[in-house]
């Protein structure tokens, strides 16, 4: 842990409990209102700083559970450190204190451009600190909920602590007035390569909520694992789930486990998007089912990382079957709109083979309820009304295959963008990153952030862009620790790329409003990687 910087001798004083705290620190000037990541819309500082004392309360709507979940989600993060109570109260809302607030008007960022053009979701929030109190006001929980995420990082960041803390604990006055430019702003972890826990993928989902994510797509079946249970295909699981890279005992999530995970994003404002690969990308399903081969004769479990060797039989009716039900399963147990179905890299399936799948598969996601995500290669077959394709080409992609992808998009398909020299967080930053891969090349934190989404694609319609996603593929990953050195900073650039108005996008700015983020990961206890590009404060 580190020592918190303090001025002359460490004094202790007295609560009038007798509790023993430590004293309070010199650092009492608040973070500027402009301190923020993703950046706002729109900030108007000014005014008198707000301070949490042992006076303080929280107050909600009354009759209203969302906003009172929200207030107690809040102190909850803010009592460890303060020690304060901070009492959650219903009703008062115009009293001193925390302020939630739920207001049908709030949302018009009051600017021009693409500022708040992607909150379809009820996502915009106001924030407005005097000295008489913190009001938070949105149209919906998930504005009250992000903007909760603002005030935390407008906190000294030993707030985040799980021990008393000295104070003070201030909040510059002013005004933040935000909304997201995108809807769609996701974050996908690759559970097939190597195996996460619930409580490894719930502490991820903590971590994209602080910078306003609103997605967590799980690559949920590979070559190497598959790791959800499907109750009319037990084995796919059990088998297929028994191993990952490298060898080791693999794991899967039984349906409540997952159930677990999509109630945990919830209460966080994430909605989970599963996947399962295909046609390609499936030999632990091979390996469970031989009927699932075109010989009838099951494949071995494979552990290594090569890709494009395995299809599903096209021509078999058992294949239709098993699509059938395993998207069923998972979509009833999903109640998030989307259903990512791959398709991605199917080097042994056909041209032909391949257009007649999808053509069969797409319909069946419809049925059951939901929209087809899937990687851009499905711009090569006919992608359904409404499907999104995720974009993960980079510098080397093939001209014709970027322009498959431009032409589905001027015919209304929706775009999904992750350019993997720029959004894939398992690509080394450096030669000398001990982690990750580098066949996109090296992505360090500026090559990151410094792009735009609304104009990456040249060709493209911007209105066609739905958002963004950093996913992170765990060839080389095994530990939570691993996945945050990877994802920390990167994860917050891609944040604000996608929530953050275009006119903000500046790294000079964007690098100093992260250096900030430094000592806040460090109380969070999330590894991350110092880059040279960023003058971090000193540990």
């Amino acid at each position: 842990m580190r020592r918190l910087a303090t001025t002359g001798l460490a004094l202790l004083l007295l609560t009038a409990a007798g509790t023993a705290v430590p004293a309070r620190s010199a650092e009492a000037a608040p973070a500027p209102l402009d301190r923020i990541v993703p950046a706002p819309a729109s900030v108007r500082p000014g005014g008198e700083p707000y301070e949490i004392t042992s006076r303080t309360v929280v107050r909600v709507p009354p009759g209203n559970p969302e906003a009172a979940r929200i207030g107690g989600y809040l102190a909850g993060l803010l009592r460890p450190s303060t020690g304060y109570r901070l009492p959650v109260l219903p009703g008062g809302t115009d009293g001193p204190g925390i302020r939630l607030v739920l207001d049908e008007d709030t949302g018009d960022t009051g600017d021009t451009g693409d500022a708040g053009k992607g909150d379809e979701g009820g996502e915009g929030y106001r924030l407005s600190v005097t000295a008489h109190a913190v009001t938070i006001s949105a149209r919906e929980g998930a504005g009250l909920f992000h903007g909760v995420q603002t005030l935390r990082q407008l906190l000294p960041a030993r707030a985040e602590r799980t021990e008393r803390q000295p104070g003070p604990w201030t909040v510059a006055g002013g005004v933040v007035t935000d909304a997201p430019r995108y809807g769609y702003r996701g974050a996908m972890l690759d559970v097939a390569r190597h195996f996460f826990t619930v409580d490894q993928v719930k502490r991820y989902i903590d971590q994209l909520a602080l910078y306003k994510y609103n997605a967590l797509h799980l690559h949920l079946s590979d070559d190497q694992g598959w790791r959800i249970a499907v109750r009319s295909w037990p084995r796919l699981a059990g088998h297929g789930g028994s191993t990952q890279v490298g060898g080791g005992a693999g794991g899967f999530y039984s349906q409540d486990d997952y159930r677990e995970i999509v109630r945990h994003a919830a209460s966080r404002y994430l909605t989970v998007v599963p996947e399962i690969d295909m046609p390609g990308h499936t030999n632990a399903a091979l390996a469970s089912y031989a009927r699932l081969n075109c010989d009838g004769v099951a494949r071995p479990l494979y552990t290594g990382t090569e890709v494009g060797f395995s299809s599903l039989c096209v021509a078999k009716q058992d294949t239709y079957d098993f699509v059938e039900d395993v998207i069923g399963e998972l979509a009833a147990l999903t109640p998030g709109p989307y259903l990512h179905i791959g398709g991605d890299e199917a080097h042994s399936t056909g041209h032909a083979d391949y257009a007649a799948f999808m053509e069969r598969v797409q319909p069946v996601v419809a049925r059951h309820g939901k929209t087809v995500i899937g990687w851009h290669q499905l711009a090569g077959a006919r992608p359904a009304p409404g499907a999104l394709l995720q974009y993960w080409g980079y510098g080397r992609t093939g001209a014709a295959e970027r322009d498959q992808v431009v032409s589905a998009a001027r015919a209304g398909a929706g775009l999904i963008l992750s350019p993997a020299d720029r959004a894939y967080l398992d690509m080394k930053y450096t030669k000398d990153t001990p982690l990750g891969l580098q066949w996109a090349g090296l992505v360090e934190v500026r090559q990151s952030y410094d792009w735009d989404p609304g104009g990456y694609l040249e060709g493209a319609p911007a209105e066609a862009v739905a958002g963004v996603e950093a996913p992170l593929w765990t060839e080389t990953i095994t530990t939570s620790a691993q996945l945050e050195y990877m994802a920390f900073p990167r994860l917050a650039g891609i944040a604000e790329l996608g929530w953050s108005p275009r006119a903000t996008h500046d790294w000079a700015s964007y690098r100093v409003r992260l250096a900030a983020q430094g000592p806040r990961w460090d109380a969070l206890g999330i590894a991350h990687y110092r880059s040279p590009q960023v003058a971090w404060p000193a540990p």
